[in-house]
């Protein structure tokens, strides 16, 4: 079923009264080959692809979107002020992590060598770190899906921002193509691909209070 065609909006959600559906939703259609996705998926909102699947959420909260923001900026300014070459993107920018796996992160960084394909669609780069935050209808994907194929692609690290819980779970290599998960309800969490850059988890909850700069600062030592 192609989504670029259909009447506005694309997918219409109702409930068993066949009234709109004003809930978190996870819509996940069926039959879909990866030349499907690539030719119909719209540009403009979070489409992924997983083998054969198209997934599509409910649209995210402006909380949400603050801490997504708020991570993508510090990561972009620490690794600027390092004189580092990677690239900090945002979602919908889509990554193809696996011949039939297409994931649109919330936050990832590219290693320098992806310039040469930036204009690719989707970006043919294992990420160097992921960072998603959780939403209602995402956060099972987010916590147990999400994870399998980031440690089977090689991701080296990945974080998740777990907003009903208030924590950061961080994966890691573990045995064979598996993470082990380190949940952080407080203090420092440490990245081990990215030396030096470092996150409080009070930063993000219930938004991020602090300033990019000032969060620099304490990054650095210079600030409690």
């Amino acid at each position: 079923m192609s989504l670029a065609y259909l009447p506005e909006p694309p997918v219409q959600i109702l409930d068993r009264r066949k009234r709109p559906y004003r809930g978190p939703y996870l819509v996940r259609l069926q039959g879909w080959t990866l030349e499907d996705y690539l030719r119909l998926a719209p540009e403009n909102a979070f489409v992924e692809f997983v083998r054969g699947e198209v997934l599509m959420a409910s649209p995210v909260t402006a909380m949400h979107q603050l801490v997504v923001h708020f991570l993508a900026k510090l990561l972009d300014e620490f690794l600027l002020a390092r004189g580092e070459t990677f690239f900090v993107l945002t979602g919908p920018a889509a990554v193809q992590i696996l011949p039939d796996v297409v994931r649109e992160p919330d936050v990832f960084v590219l290693p320098p060598e992806a310039e040469d394909v930036l204009d690719q669609v989707p970006l043919p780069v294992v990420p160097r770190f992921v960072i998603e935050v959780t939403s209602p209808s995402t956060r099972t994907v987010d916590l147990v899906e999400k994870p399998l194929d980031y440690a089977q692609a090689g991701v080296p690290e990945y974080w998740v921002v777990d907003m009903q819980e208030k924590a950061v779970i961080q994966h890691l290599p573990g045995q064979g193509a598996h993470y082990t998960a380190h949940r952080l309800a407080r203090g420092w969490v440490v990245s081990r691909v990215l030396p030096g850059f470092r996150v409080k988890v009070e930063w993000l909850f219930p938004r991020p209070e602090l300033s990019v700069q000032a969060a620099l600062q304490a990054m650095r030592g210079d600030a409690a």
